[in-house]
Formats: C-alpha cells, structure tokens, sequence
C-alpha cells in the first residue's frame, strides 16, 4: 500500500452535464487559512458559486471535503463535511457525517470533490484512484438507501453516499445517507435528486495516510486519548447510552420539547432516556469508524435486534415533541426516515407543526398530539411527495406562509428547531438565531454551558455573545479539521486550569468577565495535531482566527443571498410566549445580545460583516 505523507490535496471536481473531470490541487496557503472540511469547502464555495443560483438549478455546486485528520488514527476523525447552497432556506449549508464515504475517498488519494452541472439521467459516479466513471443508475431509482447499499454490493474499503426516495422527489429537507449515517439538514439529498446524481461510490484502501510528525502526532493523541476518557460526557454517559443521556439534563433545566414546545418538561421522560433505552434493548455501541466516544447504538433484542438507537434529537422529536412516549414507536420512524433519506429534524418538527395547525383549525387532520396513528404514513407521503405529505416536504417556514401560524412554525431562515428549548438557556436562543445555517444546534452549543454544566447563568444576557462567538469559531475549527465535535467536551474540560479550577470561581469569571474566561481555554490538542499531520506551524490562536475566517465567511456569504438582521431572529412563541409549566413565564431577549454580538463579531448595525473585519481575517471581496 502506498502512503500519503500529510495530505494530498487532490481535488476532483465532476460536471455530470458534460461528463468533464478536473483535478486541482489546494495551495498551502488556503490550507493555512480554511485547514480543510468545512472551512476549504466554504472557501471553494466562496470562489465558484455565484449569489442568487436555484439551489436545485444545474448552477450549485455541492462540495464534500475531507479533513487533515482524516485516516491517521486521530480519535474520532472519521467524520467529513457537505457544503452547498440549501433548497429549505436558500442560504448556505454545511453538514457533517461520519459514514465510510470519507475513509474510502480519503485512502483513495483524494482530499476533496465538487460537483457541478446535471446529468441528463439518473447516474451514479465510480471514483477511484485513478478515474471517474459515469454508470446508468436506472435500476436503482426509487430504491430506499438500504438498498440501494445493498445493490451496489460494496467490498469492504469501500464507501458510497446514496439517496433515497426523499431525495428523487426533491423532497427540501432530504438528507444523504452513507453506511448508517447521514448529511442531514438543509435538504443536501435533495440537491442531489436534482442533479439525478444517485449514488457516489469510493474504491478506497489504496493509500495509507501517515502524519508528517508520527512522533508528535502519537503524544499528541496519547492527550487527547486521556481527555477523551477522563471526560463525564465522552467516557461515561455518551459511551454507555448514546446522545440520548441529554434527556434528563434537558428536563430537569426545562429544555425540552414538549408538543411543539408548548411545554418545557414531562414527567414520562424517563420513558425515552438514554439510560432506560439501554437496560430496553440491551445496546451495544454502533459507532463511527474510528471513535473512541462511541455515541452511536444499537438493540440487540427481539424484533429491534440491529436497529439502531434513535439520537436525542430524533427521539426528542418524535418523542416528547408529539406527545409521544412509546420508544418503539420512535425507532420505527427513525428508521422510515433513515430508509427514505429524511432528516429527522425536520421532519419530526413539520409534523409538530402539521398537529398544532390541526388543533387551531388551520389544516384538517387526524394526527394528534399524544397519538401515534397516522405518523408512519406521514412521514412516507412525505418522502413521496404524496397527497399533504406534497407540501409538508417543503418545511415549515412554507407552510406557515400558506396556512398561517408562523407563531409556531418554529424555525429560523427556513430551518427547523432542534430540541434544545431557548426560553431556558438564553444563549441558545441567541445562537440559534445568527446561526449561519438556521436553527442549529451544532453552531455553538450553549445549552450544554448554561444547563448541563451550570457554568453560566441560563437566564441572564450577560457574557452569552461572548460564549456563542467563542464556540462558534472552535465548532468550525473542529470541523474543519475534522474531529468529532463532541470532542470539545473533554478538549475543553478536561486540560489543567478549567478541570482544576474551584467551580465557583470558573462560574463568577465566565459571567462576569467572558473576554477574561475565554483566553484561559486550552484546546492546543487540535492545533499540535494540525502540526502533526501537515507539518505547518499552527498556534491555538491562529487555529481559533481560522475558525473565526470560515464563520465570518459563511455569514458574509448568506448576507450576498439577502441575509441581515431581519434573519437574526427567533419564532414568536419564544420571544412572547412563556412555556406553559414556567411560572414566570419567561421568553428570550433577544435584542440585547443580539447587538453586543454584532459588536463583538465586527458586523455593522445590520449584521453584515464589515469591510475592516473582512480585511483584517483576509476574505477578499
């Protein structure tokens, strides 16, 4: 076998109109300044999409790119990134998966791909080592993604990405599936149905990729091996019940979902847990390859023997969101969605929209809260496009224009809410709302700072733009090199100053002195790694001003599409509408953190990125 020293920094980028294979390399500057995933997909973005393109016209362009860590053995690094213009919210998405696609294109020579154009017919693409070829993909249209894997009969060092029905039918929250993983949000499948693009399968095992520095790299992650399994979240909750732990954390806080976040608790949670999942179904881990946290389930019992265990957003969302309790139920439906190519995000959240409309009369159904019949055949009209499930498939944001109830049409810039309720971590409700992709939990992650942890007081303004702006640079630091973000649990708790730091004082520091707090986080794990692999000098501040460049990026990106601040924004029921089990009725104030995030950010009055703070990060306009 052949080895790769550092990186290779092939690119392929496909035409399917005119069947053309260009390769091109990354020049070392870019790979200082975007690392790789989602940063150099972005930047490749930046350079070849034009602003206002149909995200499902000839014209977009969807990016799949590796990271650095890609193939050495990093803990959890099996991960890699989707970058396109979203069909659900017209702005920019970025997805990530840690299905065997990356592996095998990664060990087949290559660092990237982009595709452009459409083919007149649906296709799949054959890459190898050494050539691109173009295979009719007639007799696999309409098949779900599991057979589809199972037909394209895939040796062991290979790794495709398919669609299913979802995707053909341009369905604008369908996701793309690889092994049992998903790019999900911002209907990335669907960008693929329009292109008729199928499949993409990777004949990997060809290259071997070895870190420049094997001697740093292998005490570099020795650290991170020990953060890693020090850590409460990574080595003991996640590793033992999946993400699904969240469950009880976000209950007692008042987070959770609760039909259509009326409410934010339920006394039948543990019903759904983590912990009462496991001792049900006898789980064993599922996991990405390579992982050391081990996040992913799946049953060992009876007739749920080899399914997998739904995530916490999947069983929040068709669990306690809709009034449902019933665990087996919920593994049905995350296994339409997974067969179909759904997101589950999405689509457990229209549904929460479709029952709520029904109760005030706006739309005329029998599905209702607390009642499971109707909802397998929902989520397949949808799919199909079928019946109601024709205008379901298009999101909530669409819905609500056409049948009213934007108040609890709950999403932002056309994305629909995770499970994390922000009436109980204000910090989240600002980061939901300058997202870059909508409303996403991924963009910085607070809720886990001001509930889970206690670090910052969940119900005060103060020091939350400083925290969403930190997190938002390390998460698309992570995911640009690429590791897990669940990672930044034990990278971020576990080195000296914040493990041994008395609590209260960690507490009073961060709420009260944030731009203080933050410089005393130690996350030089990821930057020694950068240094190990690719050999470019990288410090953890440099590491960070990356992070910083690829958001700013992206916002600056979203502003061409028409994004400002009349986007920065949250649903109603969050802003005036207390959660029905709060007895003070709090909603999220939005505006002041809101303007302080502009400041800090560097961003005008309107939320759009200056020329000066373009300038100073090196983003050419």
């Amino acid at each position: 076998m052949e080895k790769i020293i550092g990186t290779s920094n092939r690119i392929l980028e496909i035409d399917l109109t005119n069947k053309q294979v260009i390769e091109f390399k990354v020049t070392e500057n870019d790979r200082k300044l975007y690392l790789g995933g989602k940063g150099l997909g972005l930047k490749l973005l930046y350079e070849k999409l034009k602003p206002g393109i149909d995200p499902l016209g000839s014209q977009n362009i969807l990016v799949f790119m590796m990271g650095v860590l890609m193939g050495t053995g990093a803990p959890c690094s099996g991960r890699f990134a989707a970058i396109t213009k979203s069909p659900l919210t017209g702005i920019l998405v970025t997805s990530s998966c840690g299905g065997p696609f990356g592996m095998a294109y990664k060990t087949a020579g290559y660092d990237g791909l982009l595709i452009k154009g459409k083919a007149n017919n649906p296709i799949i693409l054959i890459i190898d080592h050494d050539a691109v070829k173009f295979e009719n993909a007639s007799q696999y249209w309409g098949m779900d993604t599991r057979q589809t894997q199972e037909k394209l009969e895939l040796d062991k060092n290979d790794g495709a990405l398919v669609i299913g029905p979802a995707g053909e039918n341009m369905v604008l929250f369908a996701n793309v599936c690889s092994g049992d993983r998903f790019l999900g949000r911002g209907g990335i499948g669907a960008v693929m149905g329009a292109k008729n693009l199928k499949a993409i399968v990777a004949k990997g095992g060809v290259y071997k990729i070895v870190p420049k520095n094997s001697g740093d790299f292998k005490k570099v992650q020795k650290k991170a091996l020990k953060y890693i399994n020090a850590n409460l979240f990574t080595a003991e909750l996640y590793r033992n019940y999946g993400t699904a732990a969240n469950f009880n954390f976000c209950n007692h806080a008042n987070i959770l979902p609760v039909e259509n976040f009326k409410y934010g608790s339920h006394r039948q949670v543990n019903e759904v847990s983590g912990e009462s999942m496991q001792q049900k179904y006898q789980t064993i881990p599922s996991p990405c390859i390579p992982c050391t946290i081990l996040c992913g389930h799946k049953s060992t019992l009876g007739n749920r023997d080899n399914h997998k265990i739904p995530e916490y957003e999947t069983a929040a969302l068709f669990g306690p969101n809709l009034g449902i309790f019933d665990t087996d139920a919920i593994i049905e439906y995350n296994d339409l969605c997974s067969r179909f190519g759904l997101d589950t995000i999405s689509t457990g959240s229209t549904i929460a929209y479709l029952m709520e409309a029904s109760e005030k009369g706006l739309l005329k159904t029998d599905l209702k809260f607390g009642s499971k019949k109707g909802i397998s055949e929902i989520i397949t009209a949808i799919a199909h496009r079928k019946g109601l499930g024709d205008e379901l498939a298009n999101g909530t944001r669409r819905l609500s224009e056409k049948y009213g109830g934007k108040d609890f049409s709950l999403q932002v810039k056309g994305m629909e809410f995770p499970a994390y309720d922000p009436r109980g971590s204000w910090g989240q409700g600002l980061s939901y709302a300058v997202a870059n992709r909508g409303a996403c939990h991924l963009s910085a992650s607070t809720f886990s700072l001001e509930t889970f942890l206690g670090f910052l007081n969940p119900y005060a303004t103060r020091a939350k733009a400083h925290f969403v702006s930190f997190f938002e640079n390390l998460f698309c630091t992570i995911n640009s090199l690429y590791t897990c973000l669940f990672t930044a649990y034990a990278y971020v708790l576990e080195p000296f100053i914040v493990k041994y730091t008395p609590t209260l004082i960690l507490k009073f520091t961060m709420q009260n002195f944030p731009g203080i707090a933050v410089n005393f986080i130690n996350i030089r794990v990821l930057n020694r790694f950068f240094e190990a692999v690719t050999g470019i000098k990288m410090s953890q501040k440099k590491l960070l001003e990356a992070g910083e460049r690829i958001h700013i990026l992206e916002r600056y990106m979203n502003t061409r599409e028409g994004i400002s601040r009349k986007d920065d924004t949250l649903p109603e029921r969050f802003l005036k509408e207390g959660r029905k089990n709060d007895p003070l009725n709090r909603v999220v104030p939005l505006k002041q953190m809101l303007d302080q995030y502009y400041k800090i950010r560097g961003f005008d009055d309107n939320g759009i990125p200056t020329v000066e703070t373009l300038r100073k990060l090196g983003i050419e306009i």
